[in-house]
């Protein structure tokens, strides 16, 4: 009898940890489809849909990214008390993004920056591209890939969550030679990273430089962000011309407003009696990153006080460019009815050098048919006590 009571006992043990086990899974599970929603953003004039996707990983930490020009349109992290916010700046709706957008959280192609008077030669032919930045073509063109419907899906990854973005470039589309075929993929990675895997081959040599445009504001966007600490680890930036066209010099930073090898707040010498900064209305150059090694390299940080978040930008590319928000102007009121006033953001965008098919001396940016355009950038986010 107390054998059989044994028995009984051990059997209803095991089916409780058996159990376990299996609610265990299902809570597991449950948590990896609910880490990605899909919703319906807007439906553009022709009918066109447009999905948002909202990625969440296990910390907490979210972003929203949009088919429409693959723009992430939110990021909330929490800062030194936990308190989530978003650090992004966008709008709330389709609307917003259609109407009046500096490039809000866009990807840009085929070409981000600046080239010369819309034109470069290619393999003995020029190609004329639209003027759409005074005299010189600037992220892509007239419609660029920040104003496209990309298809957009969930993809699986091991540590967090991911989307990809696909969109084929036709020949000649904004002047461009080739067709295209453009795989971004978005990963919000477990250990507070967002990831941008950038993927193109073309069937006809063209030139390509993809960026993502994203406008910070680590404080929550409720001021401006002077008062944030930036630091870029390069030793050399490129000085422009009146148009914001690079001389082609790479020119030390040293003794200049433009050396953020430490920390120094944004604010410090933007308004510095400087030609650079006269012509940029303040900061809107590229640096040419220490590249210590193959691969990712640190390129920038930039930290708030107020809030202790920090984000970290690691890539593969050769440059970044600061731009500190000279443009915005407190016209554009953005989500929650907030007024985007001067320099109420800034962008780190990875990239090869502005207005490089242009310069011989510059790193190339030439895709040949069968080759393939790989980059990849990560910011890595962090929050101080």
């Amino acid at each position: 009898m107390k054998q059989l009571n044994m028995h009984l006992f051990t059997l209803i043990i095991l089916f409780l940890v058996l159990a376990g086990c299996t609610n265990s899974k299902k809570t597991n599970e449950s948590h990896v489809k609910t880490a990605v929603q899909k919703e319906l953003f807007g439906i553009l004039d022709d009918g066109t849909k447009v999905f948002a996707y909202t990625l969440t990983n296990a910390n907490g930490f979210s972003m929203k990214v949009i088919s429409y020009g693959g723009i992430i349109t939110s990021i909330k992290t929490p800062d030194r008390k936990g308190n989530f916010d978003d650090i992004v700046l966008g709008y709330d709706d389709l609307e917003g993004y259609l109407e009046k957008n500096p490039y809000f959280g866009a990807l840009i192609g085929r070409f981000g920056n600046r080239i010369a008077g819309g034109q470069f030669t290619l393999e003995g032919k020029t190609y004329t591209l639209a003027t759409n930045d005074g005299n010189n073509h600037l992220h892509g063109g007239e419609r660029g890939f920040d104003k496209v419907v990309w298809e957009l899906k969930e993809a699986a990854v091991e540590n967090g969550v991911a989307v990809t973005l696909e969109y084929l470039s036709p020949a000649m589309e904004e002047g461009y030679p080739g067709n295209l075929d453009v795989k971004v993929q978005y990963t919000l990675t477990n250990d507070n990273e967002l990831i941008v895997d950038y993927h193109a081959t073309s069937d006809q040599t063209t030139i390509v430089n993809l960026t993502q445009h994203t406008y910070f504001n680590l404080t929550g966007r409720e001021s401006d962000i002077l008062d944030h600490e930036l630091m870029i680890n390069a030793q050399k930036f490129l000085p422009v011309d009146s148009t914001l066209i690079p001389t082609g010099e790479l020119r030390s930073v040293q003794g200049t407003p433009f050396d953020f090898t430490s920390f120094k707040r944004i604010g410090k010498d933007i308004n510095a009696d400087n030609q650079q900064i006269a012509y940029g209305l303040g900061f809107d150059h590229c640096w040419a990153i220490d590249q210590e090694k193959k691969g990712l390299n640190l390129a920038a940080a930039a930290f708030d006080a107020k809030s202790g978040r920090q984000v970290s930008v690691y890539t593969t590319e050769p440059g970044i460019q600061f731009y500190s928000g000279n443009f915005l102007d407190g016209t554009i009121t953005g989500k929650g009815g907030k007024n985007y006033g001067h320099r109420s953001g800034f962008c780190l965008e990875t990239q090869h050098f502005p207005n490089s098919p242009n310069q011989p001396d510059f790193p190339e940016v030439v895709l040949r048919a069968g080759d393939v355009y790989k980059s990849t950038t990560k910011y890595v986010f962090i929050t101080k006590s």
